[in-house]
């Protein structure tokens, strides 16, 4: 399993437009499915989740599915991301329709992403990474303090 960057968890948390993550999944036809997801967040060291509520997203995804979840911040090219800002995780899907997973999801994603499902008809989306990369595919690893 990867880390997921201490210093990128705050930013991952709060990412509204214009620095929404990405998602990436792919269809039952083998077609790649890209969809903004401002639920990201971080659930722990080792997983992202996001709150999945749309309809004709990535609203077919299952457990086991392969997920790539995209981050750029441009700001971030100075310090964490030197490489245009960006963030790649790959990892493996669970999906939480009920349960306290699912609830610990809700309360983890920003409130303006639960004002878009008041009615909480989506599902939660667990992505343990298994691989953290910059934009080159290398290793996404915390630049070293001078």
């Amino acid at each position: 399993m990867a880390k997921i960057l201490t210093a990128l968890h705050a930013h991952i948390n709060d990412a509204l437009w214009p620095d929404t993550p990405l998602v990436g999944t792919v269809d039952a036809d083998g077609y790649p499915r890209i969809s903004l997801r401002g639920s990201t967040c971080v659930f722990d060291d080792e997983t992202l989740a996001f709150w999945e509520r749309s309809r004709g997203g990535v609203s077919d995804i299952a457990d086991g599915d392969k997920i790539m979840v995209f981050y750029q911040k441009a700001e971030l090219r100075q310090s964490l991301l030197p490489i245009a800002g960006v963030a790649r995780f790959f990892g493996t899907a669970t999906v939480y329709k009920d349960g306290p997973l699912r609830d610990q999801v809700w309360n983890k994603i920003l409130q303006a992403e639960r004002d878009r499902d008041p009615e909480r008809k989506g599902f939660a989306v667990l992505v343990k990474v298994e691989r953290a990369e910059d934009l080159r595919g290398g290793p996404l690893e915390a630049p070293e303090s001078s």
